[in-house]
């Protein structure tokens, strides 16, 4: 029978971590705890002025191997395994000279920051922790009877335990821990195998995905109110908007994050250019634009479309100024994300309490990665979209080739349509977004609401004519019929950049040729759904 509280007696101590090893040590010592430690971990103690039992003389055998065999021993398992209250298990440690364990503190080798750091195979297989593992299963399956702690950031509850409970700990303790240190021992165990996987076989799908990941923080909600959320991230670390300081601002939410990683990834295409900025709402761009200041590309990029920009996520390539953030806060902004702010901009933002400020380092569009997607019992993997074209790969189909200004238009519209939702249409004139056509079932309905959307925004700003006139339009997959590049023409595009590959492409290049469009093929689609 389940005891709940149990007296620590013996604690079996072996860590690489030595954070917070003192205070508890000193706590274990002072319940009277007897230490028995390994390696690093036993000097570190005794430079502490504690008394240390070598797990050599618990076991009777020496450490051998260079280390590798020293803990895979039965009176070190049996010590942690046995059950206090089964009969044969008590007469079996005393026939063979085991005594109980009833703490083990082991975190294991630093394989994930060895593999960081760039070590040598060798190096990394000899970080693979193999008797770390085995003591921490061991104690935490046996947790009616051990309390196993895997990580410094448990200590104080522990200690706090034992001088509550006289030297000892209780069952919902034991259960908590037990459940944290199989967490452990698997994401441990999810990194080797990844890094076997991908790095050292070099497979892009192996046959068992190992996916480990660490809550980094509760949100106040998912997609939806009703919905809850929280935000993991990957042992090897967070980048991207996931590893953004947050500067100023209410708690970021789900859709927040969502947004901003769109806003990110889009203006990221950007880097190293001149000034730049991206406006997101609800995962797609609403305009994009660039200009001889961080101020005259917000401006470009708010004008495309106005009303969308209203409480959207607007991201910029470049540190953000006092002039472009007093444009910035003049209407409702959710989130801005750029790649460092100075002293005025950060004066301007704090007047606007709930907007959120964010810095992060720029993502590498071309980044190689898996991109995953759950549906109903199971999950999509595929190889992220990081290709990308250039003027050189581009097909011209049409009679008439594109000018230089077409080029620079067509190129800009067809790296802001790969970070639009499906069906894609965008319109792009002087290094700015003229229209954007997102999510629809149908290339001709995107490419209308487009150009619809620089009317208003002509109509808004007052402008003599929209910018869709002798605009470049970008389409993320190949026109199915002519009637889509008959709207673009309609709206005044004059140039077409399309992947191609439709059965009626030849009906498509007539329809171009016969209103005198220029227009290429880049032989690469990019739908994003």
């Amino acid at each position: 029978m389940t005891t709940d509280l149990i007296t620590m007696k013996r604690a079996l101590l072996s860590v690489s971590d030595k954070g917070g090893l003192e205070a508890l040590a000193a706590a274990l010592v002072r319940h009277g705890v007897e230490l028995v430690s390994t390696g690093g971990t036993a000097a570190a103690l005794r430079a502490m002025g504690h008394q240390v039992m070598d797990v050599a003389e618990l076991t009777g055998s020496p450490e051998m191997m260079d280390g590798r065999v020293k803990t895979l021993h039965p009176r070190v398992h049996g010590g942690l395994l046995a059950l206090r209250d089964d009969a044969a298990h008590v007469a079996a440690m005393a026939d063979n000279g085991i005594a109980a364990i009833e703490i083990a503190v082991i975190n294991l080798y630093p394989f994930a920051a060895t593999v960081a750091r760039g070590a040598a195979r060798d190096d990394i297989i000899e970080n693979i922790d193999i008797g770390g593992p085995a003591m921490v299963r061991s104690s935490a399956k046996n947790h009616d009877f051990v309390t196993i702690l895997t990580d410094p950031a448990q200590y104080a509850e522990v200690i706090a335990a034992l001088d509550t409970n006289d030297g000892a700990t209780d069952l919902a303790l034991r259960r908590r821990l037990a459940a944290a240190a199989f967490a452990h021992t698997a994401a441990y165990d999810a990194a080797v195998a990844s890094w076997f996987a991908f790095a050292d076989q070099a497979e892009m799908f192996p046959p068992l995905l190992p996916l480990a990941l660490t809550r980094a923080q509760t949100l106040r909600y998912g997609e939806n109110p009703h919905q809850q959320a929280a935000l993991y991230l990957p042992q090897t670390g967070a980048t991207g908007v996931a590893a953004a300081r947050q500067v100023q601002g209410k708690e970021l939410s789900y859709n927040n994050l969502n947004d901003a990683d769109g806003a990110l990834e889009l203006i990221a295409e950007f880097a190293g250019a001149g000034p730049a900025c991206a406006i997101i709402k609800h995962a797609n761009p609403c305009g994009v634009g660039t200009g001889a200041t961080l101020a005259d590309a917000y401006k470009a990029a708010f004008d495309c479309d106005p009303v969308s920009a209203f409480g959207g996520i607007i991201a910029v390539n470049q540190p953000l100024d006092g002039p472009t953030a007093q444009a910035i806060a003049a209407i409702f902004t959710e989130v801005v994300i750029a790649p460092d702010a100075d002293a005025d901009a950060i004066a301007v933002f704090a007047a606007k309490k709930n907007l959120r400020l964010l810095l992060a380092n720029m993502p590498d569009p071309r980044r190689a990665g898996l991109a995953l997607r759950q549906i109903g019992g199971g999950m999509l993997v595929q190889s992220r979209d990081n290709g990308a074209v250039s003027r050189a790969d581009c097909k011209v189909v049409t009679q008439r080739a594109p000018t230089e200004q077409e080029w620079t238009d067509m190129l800009f519209a067809w790296t802001v349509a790969r970070h639009v939702k499906s069906n894609a249409i965008v319109y792009a004139h002087g290094g700015a977004t003229a229209g954007i056509g997102a999510g629809q079932m149908s290339r001709l309905d995107s490419t209308r609401i487009a150009a619809q959307k620089a009317r208003d925004a002509a109509q808004t700003a007052g402008w003599p004519q929209v910018r869709t006139i002798g605009s470049a339009v970008a389409s993320d997959a190949f026109f199915p019929f002519a009637d889509g590049l008959i709207a673009a023409a309609e709206a005044g595009a004059t140039a077409i950049i399309q992947p191609g590959g439709s059965i009626r492409d030849a009906d498509v290049i007539a329809a171009a040729d016969a209103r005198g469009l220029a227009m290429v093929f880049t032989g690469m689609r990019h739908f994003k759904h």
